[in-house]
This record gives C-alpha cells, structure tokens and sequence, in this order.
C-alpha cells in the first residue's frame, strides 16, 4: 500500500482527484462465448434451476449456504420469486448456450456504489455446471461487468473459513486472501467465522488476459479437459 505525508507529517492514501461514485449493478443480460447470465426470472428461470439442483446426489453443495436443498419445485420457485425482487443481492441466473437452460445462480451483493466495491456471493452451482468452462465464465463475466462495465475498485469474496472448496475457487480464480473475520456470522443456528478475498481494479488487466486466454477455445480438448490452468496462466 503506497501513501504520502499530509502537511502534518502523518501518511495518507493516494489522492484520488477524478473518484465519482459508480453506478449501482444493473438488471442486464451479461453475454459470454459458454453462457449468459440473466438477472434472474422465477417465470423464466425457476424449474430448470430445480431440475439442475436434483441432479445432486445429496445435499452437501448446501452446507455453506443460508438455505437447505429445496423439496419441491413450488417451494424453489417461492424462493425464485423472493430472490428475483431483490435489489441487493442482485440475482443472476447462468444459462449454458449449449442447452439455453438455467444450471446456477450467482449474486452481486452488499452493493456499494459511492466506493466502488461490491461482492459476488450466494453462488450456487448444480452438477451441470460444476468444473466446466461455464462456471470459470460465468465468474468472469460479472468481474467484467464490476470492474469494465461499472468502474468499480474492489472486488470481493467472503465464505465460510471452513468452506475449502469455497476458498480453493477463490484462490484459482485469481482473488487474494485478506485473513479471517471471527465470529462474524450465525447463520443455520452455528457460528461462522468469515474469510475475506478480493480483487483490486489495478490487478485487473492482468486477470482479465488471463480469463480470456483460458476460455479461447483453443485451450480445449476435444473431451472438454483444459490444455492449460488459469493458475498456470496467471503464474507465466
């Protein structure tokens, strides 16, 4: 962190002469090569994301997530339906173009427009999504739009500390840890302590180059296995 030394001889942050305040996310559709992600429509969205979720085999995706696995369609599209209204968090659903069907959601949330910082959060991915090309661009397509689309500065990810798979993808996708928050959450009658991610709109050129060589489809083998790692790229 860089600063200076005000008329006092006390350092501060580096001046930031042209900051405005960013506008809120949008309800808009956020176009890639895999998938497309679209704000979320109980009508439109909600009984393929229920029929992607019953391909689970258990409920185990669910641990980390405030919600339990939901029993029936009617009551995932009462959640649908709640969830569609909402501001902030801001639902997306991830539509594969392969199929042109709802497989996963994912959220903007605790929105933050006068800073310039906002997170992705509430991701929920079925099995036909999961370690595919479209999960990897469905994560950066709303990076794009945070940092390209809405001139945010920071980018963040909050999990569970005890969520490893959730801190594992924070880590691939190019997030940098910050340390941990404890005793921040009580959700499903327990407690959470919080690990904190993000990224800063001054790292991001270089993610953005490496996404986008990741997806090229040249990075692909004809059984779908990548060529090439996000962290290889990232590392040279």
């Amino acid at each position: 962190m860089t600063s200076r030394l005000n008329t006092f001889d006390q350092p501060v942050g580096e001046p930031l002469p042209d900051w405005t305040p960013r506008p809120a996310p949008a309800r808009a559709d956020l176009d890639g090569a895999y998938c497309r992600l679209e704000p979320l429509d109980a009508g439109r969205h909600a009984d393929d994301l229920f029929a992607a979720y019953a391909t689970e085999t258990d409920g185990r995706n669910w641990t980390y997530l405030p919600d339990e696995p939901f029993d029936t369609a009617d009551g995932y599209r009462r959640w649908a339906e709640s969830a569609a209204r909402s501001a902030d968090p801001l639902h997306y659903a991830v539509i594969d173009r392969r199929t042109d069907r709802a497989v996963g959601t994912m959220a903007l949330m605790r929105h933050d427009p006068a800073n310039g910082v906002v997170e992705v959060g509430y991701v929920v991915f079925s099995p036909l999504l999961q370690r595919t090309p479209v999960s990897t661009e469905a994560q950066y397509l709303l990076m794009a739009y945070a940092f390209d689309g809405l001139g945010y500065r920071r980018y963040e990810w909050k999990c569970d500390a005890l969520n490893a798979p959730s801190r594992k993808a924070a880590e691939r996708l190019g997030f940098t840890f910050e340390g941990v928050f404890r005793q921040a959450v009580v959700y499903k009658g327990r407690n959470r302590d919080t690990a904190w991610y993000s990224i800063v709109d001054g790292e991001w050129p270089l993610l953005r180059k490496a996404f986008r060589v990741w997806l090229a489809p040249e990075n692909f083998l004809d059984d779908g296995r990548q060529r090439r790692s996000l962290g290889g790229i990232l590392g040279g």
